[in-house]
């Protein structure tokens, strides 16, 4: 039987991730591989609550946060960005985002638009976007 309690403190929060590393190669379908399952939603849970990622705070970062998320290169930006001159400068700062771009990555990417919509954290310093 598998005996596991709530994350309520630190020192649980420890020693979960210390019990979760001992059974972490558990077979799937046994007591110990149970208890894997359960305690990695149970870490997870803890983690949201506790330690909350936002989303980036920069365009461009959001961009290649999606890009090494789904193994993305530049040439499959080209559809929501442009030719390959203008995801480059996008990419590297040169250019700002469009408000079709933003919409066309939002869309088709998911990524946040509200992210999409403010200014980038290192660049020009004009408007992240732009109208069309």
């Amino acid at each position: 039987m598998v005996t596991v309690k709530p994350i309520r403190s630190e020192e649980d929060y420890d020693a979960a991730l210390t019990r979760l590393s001992e059974i972490f190669q558990a077979e799937v379908g046994t007591p110990e591989g149970d208890e894997r399952d359960i305690l990695v939603d149970l870490i997870e849970c803890y983690e949201d609550r506790h330690y909350p990622i936002g989303p980036p705070s920069d365009p461009i970062a959001s961009i290649e946060f999606e890009m090494d998320q789904r193994g993305l290169t530049h040439q499959d930006l080209i559809p929501y960005i442009g030719g390959l001159a203008e995801v480059t400068a996008v990419m590297a700062r040169q250019e700002d985002i469009t408000m079709s771009m933003a919409r066309a990555l939002h869309k088709h990417l998911g990524i946040d638009a509200e992210t999409l919509l403010q200014e980038p954290l290192v660049g020009r310093g004009a408007a992240a976007v732009r109208g069309d």
